[in-house]
């Protein structure tokens, strides 16, 4: 994992300095602390790398905070109503900076109606070994944070829910959370699983 700063790349246009009362942010909750438990969002000093959303309406989500640390607190999310991606103008509400790959969330959901969850997060072991599954991948390793990145995913997204982005993390997508999140899970305990049949 190359970032060493998951700063946005991007302005923020506060609307509000606070969350939607939202019953699906439990369950974005639950998700966060098991895939910060199963090693999938990993720590560094000021936060955790990954990111994960779920569609509240039309292209609005509620998506992580950049850094987030306490995936218990409501302040730990930010609601994204609408992007300008022509600017790099993301419109929030909320009291921090949302996730670096605001962006990148907005244009999946704009582009799969069928998808109302995201869960981006971090794995050697997917990114070393994705091709034994045959999980689709981005050609080259774009800047994170990027539009450049988010259009990347796109091209190979596809109608695929999930994904490799090539020297940076992976991407699972589904109709709802705990579709996104198992599927993740799936996949690791498969490649784990054929990885130690190989090892005997």
């Amino acid at each position: 994992m190359k970032e060493i700063s998951a700063r946005p790349k991007f302005d923020t246009k506060f609307l509000a300095d606070s969350i939607p009362d939202i019953a699906k942010i439990n369950s974005l909750k639950y998700w966060c602390r098991k895939f910060c438990k199963a090693g999938l969002m990993p720590f560094y000093g000021s936060g955790s790398f990954g990111n994960m959303s779920f569609r509240i309406k039309g292209n609005s989500f509620l998506i992580t905070a950049s850094g987030i640390k306490d995936p218990s607190s409501n302040e730990s999310f930010v609601m994204i109503s609408s992007v300008d991606l022509e600017k790099r103008i993301v419109y929030a509400h909320g009291k921090r900076k949302p996730s670096s790959e605001s962006m990148m969330h907005y244009l999946i959901y704009k582009n799969r109606k069928d998808v109302n969850a995201i869960f981006h997060g971090h794995s050697d072991e997917l990114l070393k070994y994705h091709r034994r599954l045959g999980i689709p991948s981005t050609i080259r390793d774009e800047s994170y944070g990027t539009v450049r990145l988010a259009k990347s995913v796109l091209d190979v997204l596809d109608n695929h829910f999930f994904m490799i982005m090539k020297g940076h993390g992976f991407i699972s997508v589904g109709k709802n959370m705990d579709k996104a999140g198992k599927r993740t899970l799936e996949i690791l305990k498969m490649l784990r699983s054929r990885l130690a049949r190989l090892t005997r």
